[in-house]
């Protein structure tokens, strides 16, 4: 189960705006392009590539608010003709500041990229190191917060690599979910526990539901497997209401995998006994017991 959520994580890092074949790359100047979002909207669609290899490897590609992109002349880029546009993008990581020339609702032009030191010399504070130029380009893209780092110590996890930081980031991990999970009782012990939680959705309103159910201090683990197969406490309530009560994780995981329902149970019942577990199985597969 581990390795398959694992290889789901690696999935969405795959598809993250930041790829990996840029960050490897030296981030002195950046070309832009600005275009209108797809699907519409009054969103801004920024692409950034290093060209300075030779290919053209995609950096970075989102879309933004038009107040996001400090100093852009909207207007200037939407009317017709061509001008010159200059924006900046500012975050607690670092900034990026461009200048080229548009109008039609596109623009191109080259951008400087500038680590912010105070965030720099926060990571090095909290032992996570001084990043590279390239990591610390990544840490503003993905737009890594101070209360995230903050929350992470606070909290006791191992120090997180830049990278780990990167992966809390772009998963929307924030200071607040952690500190939420932390007073549910939720520390894991290692931070790609706490992006697993986060990629799979589980939320301390989540976990309160399964302790109400009698299922309170799972092990992050059980937490992860009930996630992955969408095994809620209606389902875990459902078996208790006909007589199978506090059933292992591990057995409610069996049951759900096999598609054995309350529903389905209540159809095989007998008036001799409660069927097992095993029975239940086995009547799942062959469609009678052996």
């Amino acid at each position: 189960m581990n390795r398959f959520v694992t290889f789901l994580l690696a999935l969405l890092v795959a598809t993250l705006t930041v790829s990996s074949a840029c960050v490897a790359a030296p981030f002195e100047i950046i070309h832009f392009t600005l275009e209108p979002e797809r699907g519409g909207g009054e969103k801004i669609h920024a692409s950034f590539r290093d060209e300075s290899r030779d290919r053209d490897y995609n950096s970075w590609s989102t879309g933004f608010l038009p107040n996001e992109l400090v100093g852009l002349d909207t207007a200037g880029f939407r009317a017709s003709g061509t001008r010159p546009l200059r924006f900046a993008i500012v975050r607690e990581a670092g900034r990026v500041d461009c200048a080229g020339n548009g109008g039609q609702s596109h623009a191109a032009g080259n951008c400087s990229f500038t680590a912010d030191p105070n965030f720099t010399q926060l990571l090095v504070s909290r032992g996570i190191g001084k990043p590279t130029r390239e990591q610390a380009f990544g840490l503003m893209a993905v737009n890594v917060h101070r209360e995230t780092v903050d929350a992470v110590a606070a909290a006791h996890y191992p120090t997180p690599s830049i990278d780990d930081l990167m992966g809390l980031a772009a998963l929307g991990v924030n200071g607040r979910y952690i500190s939420e999970l932390a007073k549910a009782g939720y520390r894991p012990n290692a931070i790609h526990t706490l992006i697993e939680f986060k990629a799979l959705g589980i939320s301390p309103e989540w976990i309160g539901g399964f302790a109400r159910a009698g299922y309170a201090n799972m092990p992050a683990e059980d937490l992860v497997q009930l996630k992955a197969l969408d095994i809620t406490p209606d389902f875990i309530t459902g078996f208790d209401q006909i007589g199978y009560r506090h059933l292992p994780v591990n057995t409610l995981v069996q049951l759900k995998a096999l598609g054995i329902t309350p529903e389905f149970v209540r159809s095989k019942a007998t008036v001799q006994h409660q069927l097992t577990v095993d029975e239940l199985v086995q009547l799942k597969l062959f469609g009678r017991l052996r």
